[in-house]
C-alpha cells in the first residue's frame, strides 16, 4: 500500500482531521494534504 493511501486510511480510522495530524507532526495541513494525494513526500 503506497504511503499516501496508508496515511489517509490511518488518519480516517483514527478519526483525526488533517489539521490534527499536522499539529501532531509539526507540519502544515497543506503538507498532510500533499502527502495524502501523493503530491510530495518531503
Amino acid at each position: 500500500m503506497p504511503f499516501a493511501n496508508s496515511l489517509y486510511q490511518a488518519r480516517r480510522k483514527s478519526g483525526l482531521s488533517q489539521e490534527a495530524v499536522a499539529e501532531k507532526l509539526g507540519v502544515s495541513r497543506q503538507t498532510i494534504s500533499k502527502w495524502e494525494t501523493g503530491g510530495s513526500l518531503r
